[in-house]
């Protein structure tokens, strides 16, 4: 499994993805989810994988030249011409309908289903950043002010920190440490999600970027994130009070003198209504 994270924010974008992949308890590898395209002072694009991997490497090869035609103007359009992310976005979505086309009954005949899902976002000159996420069928969303992240993998354990601490403005730095909190989360829970992991922070308007690192088990930085983040946490788990019941000495009471009745069942012939 893996975990990857795209963040769209008014100050710049920041990708962050672990390199874990299982086919069983005795088959862990780690394999790069993170492929970066960049024309520096024309485009900058940052594509996160999950799923299948011989159907992302299969995508991600096919995208470097991978083309459409533009119904409209005729044109034939790659990641490495289109004006726009959501033209590029549509030359990636090709790309996984074109290994869909070539493996997908050859994967249903040997019990395989055809799953990868994708984040890919940047910038290209002339307009503004742009961040999608592409389905297993090769259709995409875009994110939004509303939504300014994406997340694939295993999602739900690095959510919350997400939730409670992302807004469009703020910082790229504290947006890639949010990120990072978010992915050792996911590290703590999940055995499937694994170091090390690769961190892209692309600053608007820039078009090129120059803030990446690979993090593994020694980088300082993480290790005190790390460490942090859970003492932190305990030490606010311990800084709440405890549930107090019927009053106590606490103002905020968990029960007051008149709690809801709650139905107990006593014989066998008791019924619920």
């Amino acid at each position: 499994m893996t975990y990857c994270i795209a963040i769209k924010l008014d100050a710049g974008l920041v990708f962050l993805s672990d390199s874990r992949t299982n086919a069983g308890l005795d088959q862990i590898n780690s394999f790069r989810k993170m492929m970066i395209y960049e024309k520096t002072g024309d485009r900058f694009m940052t594509l996160l994988s999950a799923g299948n991997l011989s159907i992302s490497q299969s995508v991600r090869e096919l995208l470097q030249t991978m083309t459409v035609r533009d119904d409209t103007t005729g044109e034939v359009l790659s990641i490495w011409n289109a004006k726009s992310m959501f033209d590029a976005t549509r030359v990636l979505g090709a790309a996984v309908r074109h290994v869909y086309d070539r493996d997908g009954v050859a994967l249903k005949r040997a019990g395989v289903d055809f799953n990868v899902s994708m984040l890919f976002g940047g910038q290209i000159q002339g307009e503004g950043m742009r961040l999608f996420q592409v389905y297993s069928a090769g259709n995409f969303i875009e994110a939004t002010a509303e939504t300014p992240y994406f997340q694939i993998g295993e999602a739900k354990y690095g959510k919350p920190v997400l939730d409670r601490v992302l807004t469009a403005d703020l910082p790229l730095d504290e947006a890639a440490k949010c990120a990072l909190v978010s992915m050792d989360s996911t590290l703590k829970s999940n055995l499937s999600v694994g170091l090390p992991l690769d961190l892209a922070v692309y600053e608007a308007g820039s078009l090129h970027c120059n803030k990446l690192v690979c993090i593994d088990e020694h980088n300082p930085y993480f290790q005190m994130l790390r460490s942090n983040w859970g003492e932190r946490l305990r030490a606010v788990f311990d800084s709440i009070e405890d549930p107090q019941w019927f009053g106590g000495n606490s103002t905020v009471p968990l029960v007051m003198d008149k709690p809801s009745p709650i139905k107990k069942i006593t014989t066998p012939e008791e019924k619920l209504v």
